[in-house]
């Protein structure tokens, strides 16, 4: 090698040597360990920053609504409405072993660390920038916070204040506040959002009633709800979860929640299958919102309601309801053709049945379905009463101690004429009702002028009482003023009212004349708030004498009268049949010592928007108060009653009532005016009534009121028995209302 090649291999090898010394003086081990700590303290610095510019936010709004649930007076669950499936509970509803089950399931160090699982945390972080998805191994308070706090978006930013918050709540808040949230924010799928729900929707039971073995299986569902379901779950699934329930035990065991013994004497507890949603198809709806209603009276508004988190238990007992929705199937729904008939398409029923002692609404029918027919037929004020309206009248004669036109006080004995279209006498207001299909009955007793419920004997009653006092009496008794005005034609019912209002007045009347005013709701439960329905007044609306007249006259009705179809040998009732005018609404409200209920019919047309006639419904001619009403209400009677009661009425101091001397000795003698016999039960109602509206000005000088005329032969108009029906055949006076929508 030449000189000038020796000076250039020098050369390189020099420059190589410098380079190689640059880089070993640029990372020493100095530079690199002030590098490590300058970086975490960088890091420190920014999680710091970070610690101080992220709060704890407000809640998100889906981690706090619930739903309210309305139940059966028994407890079962009844409608849930709202649309998230939760309600929130306290923890100490949840049983020690089971508050145990979650934390064993999700975070055996929950007790005693701060909050947060920092390797779990940066493993999730790491997955999430790598795109590998999600992953677990967050605290229950981390699981709590982005439940309760943030959202389910897995980004770096969302983990991150996830992991600030978590320290600050784990801070501010108790391990049993975190845990409470926890279980009641968490998804365990079958559309339930915390334990609650999910207790139901699993196992049929409330929270506070789960076993050690359901909880630690509502624990490890949670892990994958979808998955791990085990009505729903593949064989790989249902290995799964029973191996996440037994690992869940035995950290139990491993934390001394959970003895050894116990262990092995728990068995898989397999969950009730999955069942639709308990929404307000059906009648759910129309008890929901007879509630609802209620509910607004007792100070727990809308507002209140659409904050969820209610439990509403309702007084309506289960197998009632079941019973009477049975009934109005089998008795009227099974014979109409609603998709082939005009007639029978516009067919609606409603019923209220209430516990005369307590007022307590145990059953309610509404319509076919709230999803189809909105408008609840058993709370519905737009139709007539009818002739369910007319012991009514007799309860005000009998509490005012009224007398006819020719001074006999009146009872059941009394004597009217019970002529057809006989103008009333001792009225501003003249008034000539006619009876069903123009019958003229001629002497009459009340007794039996109510079994037959002949217009024109009431017509003249409520003259001889006053309408004002007949109404004074009926609003005492629970009828409300809804187009009331004080003329004779109210004898008739020509007001308006609905079922339950009628089912009031008739309670009251069973309960001795003590007011019964019907309620649904039982109580209304809050975790912040409870709110106790205000108990009704009970004070006497009449006297105990005049409501059991009126029930002595109303056993006439069911036992040899228009409401013969609801006579059996298995109770003691008492009843009347109505029947509005045009046939436009029909009923029967009856009582036995135990139960009053009042069902009704209501022709309906032009979609709710006009009251049309009910005859022809399944072809059956007029459909009067003594067919399908009756026929209805005998047949839930029975079942609601369990087959029959021994109960018998109780009555006091029936008032007979006086009836005319007999003629003076100067007179050819004549028998006290007796009735002809009473009309024989029959499934035939009878021929429509007549269209002709009754005249309001006497034609023809008006006889006595209560007496025969006055001659030594037999009345010129004999008494002719009535066609099974209830008397109500006649073209009433309407006084508005009439073809209104509904309400």
């Amino acid at each position: 090698m030449g000189r000038a090649d020796a000076r250039r291999a020098q050369a390189q090898e020099s420059r190589r040597a410098g380079k190689s010394g640059g880089i070993r003086r640029l990372f020493t081990w100095k530079k690199l360990l002030g590098a490590f700590f300058g970086i975490v303290l960088l890091g420190m610095g920014a999680f710091g920053a970070l610690y101080l510019y992220v709060d704890v936010p407000a809640a998100n709004a889906m981690a706090e609504r619930q739903s309210n649930v309305y139940k059966y007076s028994d407890g079962t669950v009844l409608a849930r409405t709202g649309k998230v499936n939760r309600q929130i509970i306290d923890l100490a509803e949840v049983p020690k072993e089971v508050q145990h089950a979650f934390v064993a399931a999700e975070n055996k160090s929950f007790y005693k660390d701060q909050g947060v699982d920092l390797k779990g945390t940066t493993r999730a972080l790491f997955n999430t920038v790598s795109g590998k998805g999600k992953q677990g191994g967050s605290t229950i308070t981390q699981q709590y916070v982005k439940n309760y706090y943030l959202t389910q978006d897995p980004t770096v930013s969302r983990k991150l204040q996830e992991l600030v918050i978590s320290l600050k709540v784990d801070q501010k808040q108790s391990k049993d506040e975190i845990l409470a949230g926890y279980i009641n924010t968490a998804y365990y799928g079958r559309g339930a959002s915390g334990i609650q729900a999910a207790a139901q929707a699993y196992y049929g039971v409330d929270a506070k009633d789960l076993n050690v073995s359901q909880g630690a299986y509502l624990a490890s569902v949670l892990q994958a709800p979808s998955q791990y379901d085990w009505n729903s779950a593949t064989p790989t699934g249902k290995k799964l979860v029973k191996e996440r329930w037994a690992y869940t035990l035995r950290n139990m065991v491993e934390m001394k929640w959970l003895s050894p013994s116990e262990k092995a004497g728990l068995k898989f507890p397999a969950p009730q299958k999955p069942k639709p949603a308990q929404g307000l198809e059906g009648q759910r709806g129309y008890l929901v919102e007879a509630a609802n209603r209620e509910l607004e009276k007792q100070g727990v508004t809308e507002q209140d309601r659409e904050a969820g988190g209610w439990t509403f238990t309702l007084t309506v007992d289960k197998k009632r309801q079941k019973a009477l929705e049975k009934s109005v199937d089998e008795q009227l729904e099974s014979k109409l053709d609603r998709e082939g008939s005009k007639i029978d398409a516009g067919v609606q029923a409603g019923a209220t049945s209430v516990d005369p002692k307590t007022g307590k609404v145990v059953a309610l029918y509404g319509g076919e379905d709230y999803i189809k027919h909105y408008i609840s037929n058993a709370t519905r004020q737009d139709y007539q009463p009818a002739s369910t309206f007319k012991p009514l009248v007799l309860a005000s004669a009998l509490e005012n101690e009224s007398t006819t036109q020719s001074g006999n006080l009146i009872g059941l004995n009394t004597v009217y004429d019970g002529t057809s279209k006989r103008p009333v006498v001792g009225s501003d207001t003249p008034f000539n009702p006619q009876n069903e299909d123009g019958r003229s009955y001629g002497p009459i007793s009340v007794q039996k002028a109510m079994n037959s419920s002949v217009n024109s004997v009431f017509a003249q009653m409520i003259v001889d009482v006053t309408p004002a006092k007949a109404k004074e009496t009926a609003l005492a008794l629970g009828v409300p003023d809804k187009n009331f005005p004080e003329r004779p034609a109210v004898s008739l019912g020509t007001m308006n009212a609905s079922t339950w209002d009628m089912a009031g007045a008739y309670a009251t009347l069973d309960n001795h004349g003590r007011k019964v005013t019907p309620h649904i709701v039982q109580s209304a439960e809050h975790r912040d708030r409870t709110v106790t329905p205000e108990k009704p007044k009970r004070e006497q609306a009449i006297s105990r004498a005049s409501a059991d007249t009126v029930t002595k006259a109303l056993t006439g009705v069911v036992d040899a009268g228009s409401g013969s179809a609801a006579n059996t040998s298995a109770y003691d009732a008492a009843g009347k049949t109505g029947t509005s005018e045009d046939n436009k609404s029909a009923w029967f409200a009856g009582y036995t010592p135990e139960l009053t209920t009042v069902v009704a019919l209501f022709g309906e047309g032009d979609g709710g928007r006009k009251q049309v006639s009910l005859t022809g419904t399944a072809n059956s001619g007029r459909a009067n108060g003594g067919g399908f009403p009756a026929r209805i209400w005998a047949d839930y009677t029975l079942g609601a009653l369990g087959g029959g009661s021994d109960k018998t009425f109780d009555l006091q101091d029936v008032e007979r009532g006086e009836v005319p001397p007999p003629p003076t000795p100067s007179d050819t003698p004549s028998e006290e005016p007796t009735e002809s016999e009473e009309p024989t039960p029959s499934d035939t109602p009878s021929e429509s009534p007549s269209e002709t509206t009754p005249s309001e000005t006497p034609t023809t000088p008006a006889p006595p009121a209560t007496t025969p005329p006055p001659t030594t032969t037999p009345p010129t108009t004999p008494e002719i028995p009535p066609l099974p029906g209830d008397g109500d055949g006649r073209p009433g006076e309407r006084p508005g209302g009439n073809g209104a929508p509904p309400q």
